[in-house]
């Protein structure tokens, strides 16, 4: 049985979960972000608990198919950006209507309806929230991540980080160095 679980974007978070359906009794075959499946379906009062133990976490299940859609676009983007090092070997339109078996303008047409914003503009959203984190680590120069994040060059990264933050990377690593 799959379960879809909001909110679970890193693999701590696959790790709480999995523990949580442990500890009432039940058995995860695997954890990705998102979505669980169990070995077995709920039994009497198992997924109220299960969903009231997530919940007091930050998780929430969820059971309306347009949420998981919203949820799983959502997901695929998190982990290809923050945790595949965006190793995207075709457009994101193509990789999300290929993971997730649907046409890519129906997804989209969904996702900006219910989120208020495009499919691209969360995915650019993501990929600056990486840059920060990668300008707060201090471990790359802002060409490597440039390169890494597949940016065409730097002024790119800039203005897209700019537009987006307000400020551009080199005054937001200053500014987080200040605090």
């Amino acid at each position: 049985m799959k379960i879809y679980i909001k909110n679970m974007v890193c693999n701590r978070c696959n790790i709480v979960v999995k523990s949580e359906i442990e500890k009432i009794g039940l058995h995860a075959v695997s954890v990705q972000l998102g979505e669980v499946e169990l070995l077995e379906d709920f039994k009497n009062d198992e997924k109220e608990i299960l969903s009231k133990r997530l919940h007091a976490l930050g998780f929430e299940l969820l059971e309306n198919k347009i949420a998981v859609t919203i949820e799983r676009i959502k997901n695929l983007i998190v982990d290809l950006v923050h945790h595949q090092d965006n190793e995207l070997k075709t457009n994101l339109s193509h990789y999300l209507a290929q993971q997730l078996g649907q046409d890519y303008n129906a997804l989209s047409n969904l996702f900006s309806e219910v989120e208020g914003k495009t499919i691209e503009h969360y995915f650019i959203t993501q990929k600056i929230e990486r840059v920060k984190e990668l300008l707060l680590y201090d471990e790359f120069t802002l060409s490597e991540i440039a390169i890494q994040l597949k940016y065409n060059d730097v002024a790119h990264l800039s203005n897209q980080f700019k537009k987006v933050t307000g400020s551009t990377p080199t005054y937001f690593k200053k500014a987080k160095e200040a605090i």
